[in-house]
C-alpha cells in the first residue's frame, strides 16, 4: 500500500473527512481497482480517529459502490462505474434541503437512540418492534411507509423518556416527514437501498433492546449517514420527478 494519509483536522465531521479523502484517492486512481484498503487499525492510526469514525467512512464508500468486503480478507477497491453526477441548480437546491434535514436528524437521532437504550422498558421495546413491523406492512400494502417510518423513530424517542425531545421532534415533524418522503421514495427505486434501510432499522432496534447505548448511538448515526449517502446516489430522473416535487416544501421552508 503506497498511499498514506494525514491526521484529519477538527471541524467538519470526522467520518465525512475520512470518507472524502479515501473517495478522492479511489477516483484519482491512486487506490486502484482490486487493491485492499489498509486495515481498520491502520486507518485509525493514520487519520488519528476512532474505529467508529473509520467504520462510518468505509460504510459510506461501500454505499457509493467504491469498496466491497471479501469474506475474511477485508475491504477492496471497486472501479467507479461513473463519475459523480452533475445536477442543475433546482435539483441541487432539492438535494441540499433534504441533506440539511438529515443533518438535523443525525444530531437528534443519535442522542435519542442512546437515551432509549439506557431507559427503555419492555413496553417501549414492544412499541418500537411493532412500529418497525408496520413499515413492512405498509410497503407490502403498496403504501410509501412514510408515516410508519416517522412513527418508528418517534417510538424510539418515547423510549428515551425526555418530554423536551418529544416536543422538539413534534415541532420538526412536518420537516421530518417531508424529508422522509424524499428518502423513502428514493430508496423504493433501488432494492439495495431498501435492504440497507431494513438492516439499519433492525440494528437500531437490536441495540436498544440489548440496552447498549454505544451501539444504539452508532446505529442511529450510521442510519442517518447512509441516508445522506443514498440521497447523493439518487439519479437525475428521480429528482426530475418525485424527489424534486417532494422537496419543494423543504425549499420553501428555508426562505
Amino acid at each position: 500500500m503506497s498511499v498514506t494519509f494525514q491526521t484529519v483536522k477538527p471541524g467538519a465531521r470526522l467520518a465525512d473527512q475520512v470518507a472524502a479523502t479515501l473517495e478522492a484517492e479511489i477516483r484519482a486512481g491512486r487506490l486502484t481497482e482490486g487493491e485492499k484498503l489498509p486495515t481498520e487499525q491502520s486507518l485509525v492510526q493514520q487519520f488519528g480517529v476512532s474505529r467508529t469514525v473509520v467504520r462510518e467512512a468505509v460504510s459510506r464508500l461501500r454505499s457509493l459502490g467504491l469498496v466491497d468486503a471479501r469474506q475474511g480478507s477485508g475491504m477492496f477497491v471497486i472501479k467507479p462505474d461513473v463519475e459523480p453526477l452533475k445536477f442543475d441548480p433546482q435539483t441541487s437546491a432539492s438535494i441540499e434541503a433534504v441533506l440539511q434535514i438529515v443533518e438535523v436528524r443525525r444530531a437528534l437521532e443519535a442522542e435519542v437512540a442512546e437515551l432509549a437504550a439506557q431507559r427503555r422498558k419492555p413496553a417501549d421495546v414492544l412499541a418500537i418492534r411493532r412500529a418497525l413491523a408496520s413499515i413492512d406492512e405498509a410497503v407490502a400494502a403498496g403504501r410509501d411507509g412514510v408515516a410508519e417510518d416517522v412513527a418508528f423513530h418517534r417510538a424510539i424517542a418515547q423510549a428515551a423518556g425526555n418530554p423536551f425531545l418529544i416536543r422538539t421532534l413534534d415541532y420538526l415533524s412536518q420537516f421530518l416527514q417531508d424529508a422522509t418522503r424524499v428518502t423513502r421514495a428514493n430508496e423504493a427505486r433501488n432494492a439495495r437501498f431498501s435492504a440497507e434501510v431494513l438492516e439499519e432499522h433492525q440494528a437500531l432496534l437490536a441495540a436498544i433492546e440489548a440496552g447498549d447505548p454505544t451501539a444504539a448511538r452508532s446505529a442511529a448515526a450510521r442510519h442517518m449517514h447512509n441516508a445522506a449517502a443514498r440521497i447523493g446516489q439518487a439519479d437525475p430522473a428521480f429528482w426530475a420527478q418525485d424527489g424534486g416535487r417532494y422537496a419543494q416544501a423543504l425549499i420553501q421552508a428555508r426562505r
